[in-house]
C-alpha cells in the first residue's frame, strides 16, 4: 500500500450491500479557512492510490487552478493482489466467463451511493450537485459503468486508461444502449490515457471516444486527454491532476 497522505482521517464503513468492511481515506478542507459546502470526489482503489490523487489535488490547489474539495479514497486495507482486496469483485459490471467472482459493480455502488455518500454527507458539508468519481484502469471501468446509468449518482467521472478490454467491452454496450433509451445526460467525463499505454488500452479508448462522439449525449461534456511519454502506470498523477482541473475549475 501506499502511505497515508498528511492530515487524513480513516475510518471503516461496513456495506450492507456485499458484507464488505471497507477502508475509507478522507481529506478534507480547513472548514475555517474555506467553509462549505464542497464537491467531493470519491477515488477508488485507495490502499494505492489515494496518496496520488491527494499529491494531484495540492499541487492544482497550489497553482490555484480549482476550489477546495473534499476527497475521499476507497479502499480495503489491503493492497491490489492481496487476500482482502475485492477490486476484481467490486469495479467489474458483470459476471465474466472466465474470471471467477466478478460482476459485483452494481453491488458496489449502492455502497458508494447509498451508504458510504451519506456517511460522509453527514460529517461534512458537501454539494449535492457534484459529485465526483475517479478511478484508474479496472477502477476506470468502474466509473464509466457508474456514468451509463439512467439517473447516475456521479456528475463528475475521471477514468484514467479504463480497462474497456473487459467481457468483450460490455461498458460500450451499455453506453450505446443507454444513448437508444435517453437523449441527455449531464454530466463531465475526463478520459485520459499515457502515449505509451499498450496499444488495446489506447485503442479501445479511442472507441469509445468516436462512439461517444458519433451519438453524443446531450448535456455530457466530455474531455480527453493524451499524455506524452506516459505508460500505464506512471501516468497517474498527471491523469489525476489534469481529471480534476477539467472537471472542476471555475467552480
Amino acid at each position: 500500500m501506499s502511505h497515508t497522505p498528511a492530515h487524513t482521517l480513516e475510518f471503516k464503513c461496513h456495506s450492507p450491500q456485499n458484507g464488505t468492511h471497507y477502508r475509507v481515506l478522507v481529506v478534507a478542507p480547513d472548514a475555517h479557512r474555506e467553509p462549505g459546502p464542497w464537491p467531493a470526489v470519491f477515488f477508488l482503489d485507495g490502499d494505492d492510490q489515494f496518496s496520488l490523487a491527494v499529491q494531484a489535488y495540492r499541487t492544482a490547489r497550489k497553482e490555484g487552478e480549482i476550489p477546495p474539495l473534499l476527497l475521499a479514497g476507497v479502499g480495503y486495507g489491503a493492497s491490489y493482489t492481496r487476500p482482502g482486496n475485492r477490486r476484481q469483485r467490486d469495479y467489474t459490471p458483470t459476471a465474466m466467463k472466465g474470471e471467477p467472482g466478478t460482476g459485483g459493480a452494481d453491488e458496489f455502488l449502492d455502497f458508494l451511493t447509498e451508504t458510504l455518500w451519506h456517511e460522509l454527507a453527514g460529517r461534512y458539508p458537501v454539494r449535492e450537485d457534484a459529485r465526483g468519481l475517479a478511478g484508474h484502469s479496472l477502477g476506470s471501468l468502474l466509473v464509466l459503468h457508474a456514468l451509463f446509468k439512467k439517473t447516475p449518482f456521479f456528475n463528475r467521472l475521471l477514468a484514467s486508461a479504463p480497462a474497456l478490454w473487459f467481457d468483450d467491452r460490455v461498458v460500450l454496450d451499455h453506453a450505446a444502449r443507454l444513448r437508444e433509451k435517453v437523449k441527455k445526460l449531464p454530466a463531465r467525463l475526463f478520459l485520459g490515457v499515457g502515449a505509451k499505454d499498450t496499444p488495446s488500452i489506447r485503442a479501445d479508448l479511442q472507441r469509445l471516444e468516436q462512439q461517444l462522439a458519433a451519438n453524443p449525449f446531450k448535456e455530457l461534456k466530455v474531455i480527453s486527454r493524451r499524455f506524452a511519454g506516459h505508460d500505464h502506470y506512471d501516468v497517474l498523477p498527471v491523469a489525476f491532476r489534469d481529471g480534476l482541473h477539467a472537471l472542476f475549475a471555475g467552480e
